[in-house]
């Protein structure tokens, strides 16, 4: 159930980071014995401080509605790394030239990168696909 949960309000910082516009947008699923603090990082940059602020803002707020309130925050005035830690969930939110100076795909390797559909129940699947699979059965 609590993964379900953690899933859904990934998804819901996913939207938050597309609505505004943000670059890059990657997942990774952080492994138990990897000696990480969360389960979760949401990992985008913004082309400038205003968008990278724009996405924080969004972020906050959507998962806000959500019930859901960062623990901390850092680099909201700098604009060059925003780092909104939800304790099972950490959203970077970049500069361009910061993201690939920090390269954090990189640094936790080990992470299972996902997708956004890898979030939802369906495994990626659209509806049109699983009623598509469903007529081939019944034919």
């Amino acid at each position: 159930m609590k993964k379900n949960i953690l899933k859904q309000q990934v998804a819901e910082a996913i939207a938050a980071c597309r609505e505004k516009k943000a670059e890059g947008i990657t997942i990774l699923e952080l492994e138990e014995g990897s000696g990480a603090f969360t389960d979760y990082f949401v990992v985008c940059n913004g082309t400038n401080p205003r968008q990278v602020q724009a996405i924080s803002d969004e972020v906050e707020e959507r998962l806000e509605k959500n019930g859901l309130r960062a623990t901390h925050t850092e680099g909201y005035k700098q604009a060059e790394w925003v780092l909104l830690d939800y304790v099972d969930i950490v959203v970077h939110i970049f500069s361009e030239k910061a993201r690939r100076y920090y390269d954090l795909e990189r640094l936790w390797k080990s992470a299972k990168k996902l997708e956004p559909a890898d979030l939802s129940g369906t495994g990626g699947r659209t509806k049109r696909a699983a009623v598509r699979s469903l007529k081939k059965k019944r034919a």
